[in-house]
């Protein structure tokens, strides 16, 4: 008889296929009316909508205390937990969202502007709305229903972005982004329910809770390290620049994550349940690890370096003359970014193998090394100091400890390293290039344009190159 279920590997590869449209979609489709909101809004107002993410982050980092991750790893059917992760996830999100709305104002003042505190309380519905999706949309990634994520995702982002949008020509100013934010919410959060491959339904056994503690709490406690290590330059930077200075900050920031969104995130939402899926095989599981970072790394390196190497012209065509001030931060977090896209990816190959602690140790020593740099680099270089002192951590510091971390689970760091040579030069080269493209004075449109053709020219090279990693990737065979 022939099993129709579809091999793990078709359904992965389909997955990724889907998640990484349903990413180029909504980057793509929001990217004008991000334009047009930065163009209405201006450094100040966006500025303000950036303390308040901020403090939203914060709570979305450990509203549902990681419990809804053993979701997609859970050896057996997942059903026999949801109810649990529901109770937890919900109740625990609805006390956060209370507490968030209450401690607003006081929030919001320590960030750099009291006037974020309205928009702070507004943005607190989505940490109860968050909650509520939790296991939804954990069961859509460990089944790789990312055709259906997609349609959550654009809703989300369309409807999101246009009343946003509509809102701000009428002069919201920076609440509608969040109102933006919350109908978008909203209307993706109805169809993670339609959806879901499982009722929604609350319950509570003691022996799951237990687990999901055990392995939950120390995810949790690891992401909120993760958020204050990946924005504690933003806090920074709010509390000793001011709200105008976050805006540019926060801009070149959005503008670097572009990358990272594009080819990181839609990776993100298949790695864990594929990885999870070769636990019974360590050996496999690390081939195929390599070989998702070599592949990432030709792809993600030129784009960051050339976005880096350009960051005045592109700055200066995509924003205007008024957002100048960005682009030399956006030189820094572009190279920055190419590293938080191998740490994000190590990251999830780090859960699935079970070593919250070492991540949660990673985050600590990131944090704690941050800190103080980032301060002194506000101190004696203002924005772009701060920003220069998050990518020299990242290179020193968290990226040796990646490395010890994935030494401790097994993987020999010369057989990843191996293959990321080429990556690296090749990403150095591209954004070599493009800095010299930037100095030519062709105009900003000639010369992002032509700093993003070298970089597709070097991604296409690297391709063509890592064509064996990637029918590793398309050929893997596991039995649901």
């Amino acid at each position: 008889m022939v099993d129709p279920t579809p091999p793990v590997a078709g359904r992965a590869s389909r997955a990724l296929g889907w998640s990484f449209a349903n990413t180029m979609v909504s980057r793509l489709g929001t990217l004008v009316v991000g334009i047009a909101l930065a163009r209405v809004l201006g450094p100040s107002e966006f500025g303000v909508f950036a303390i308040a993410m901020v403090a939203l982050l914060a709570i979305l980092s450990f509203n549902e205390l990681g419990v809804s991750l053993a979701i997609v790893r859970w050896p057996t059917d997942p059903r026999i937990i949801a109810p649990t992760v529901n109770t937890i996830a919900v109740g625990m999100s609805a006390v956060l969202t209370a507490v968030m709305v209450a401690v607003a104002p006081a929030v919001s003042t320590a960030l750099g502007d009291v006037r974020a505190a309205p928009v702070v309380q507004v943005l607190a519905v989505s940490i109860l709305i968050n909650g509520l999706v939790a296991t939804p949309a954990a069961l859509l990634q460990r089944e790789f229903m990312s055709r259906q994520r997609m349609v959550a995702d654009q809703l989300n982002s369309w409807l999101g972005a246009g009343v946003s949008l509509v809102l701000a020509l009428l002069g919201w100013g920076a609440m509608s982004l969040a109102a933006g934010r919350i109908v978008g919410s909203l209307a993706a959060a109805v169809v993670f329910f339609r959806w879901s491959p499982a009722p929604y339904r609350f319950g509570w056994d003691r022996t799951v809770a237990r687990q999901l503690f055990s392995f939950g709490l120390p995810l949790a406690a690891s992401s909120v390290v993760v958020f204050a290590s990946g924005y504690a330059d933003q806090v920074v930077v709010g509390a000793t620049l001011g709200a105008t200075a976050l805006g540019y900050y926060a801009l070149a920031f959005n503008l670097s994550s572009w990358p990272v969104s594009v080819f990181s995130q839609p990776l993100r939402q298949v790695a864990p349940a594929a990885f999870a899926r070769l636990q019974h095989d360590p050996e496999r599981m690390r081939r195929n690890f390599v070989s998702a970072a070599a592949v990432l790394s030709g792809v993600a390196l030129p784009a960051c370096l050339a976005i880096a190497g350009a960051a005045t012209p592109v700055v200066r065509f995509v924003y205007g003359s008024p957002w100048l001030p960005a682009a030399a931060v956006l030189a820094w977090l572009a190279a920055q970014a190419a590293l938080r896209i191998w740490f994000e990816l190590t990251y999830d190959y780090l859960v699935v193998l079970g070593r919250s602690r070492g991540l949660l140790a990673i985050q600590l020593c990131w944090f704690a090394a941050g800190v103080p740099a980032m301060l002194v680099g506000a101190h004696y270089a203002g924005v772009a100091g701060v920003a220069a002192a998050q990518f020299l951590v990242a290179l020193t510091v968290v990226l040796g400890m990646y490395g010890w971390q994935l030494g401790r689970s097994g993987l020999r760091l010369r057989t990843l390293l191996r293959p990321l040579a080429l990556p690296v030069a090749s990403g150095a080269v591209a954004g070599g290039l493009a800095y010299g493209i930037a100095q030519l004075g062709l105009g900003a449109f000639v010369a992002s344009l032509l700093a993003g053709l070298v970089s597709c020219l070097v991604i296409g090279l690297l391709l063509l190159h890592h064509r064996p990693e990637l029918t590793r990737l398309r050929s893997v065979e596991v039995e649901a």
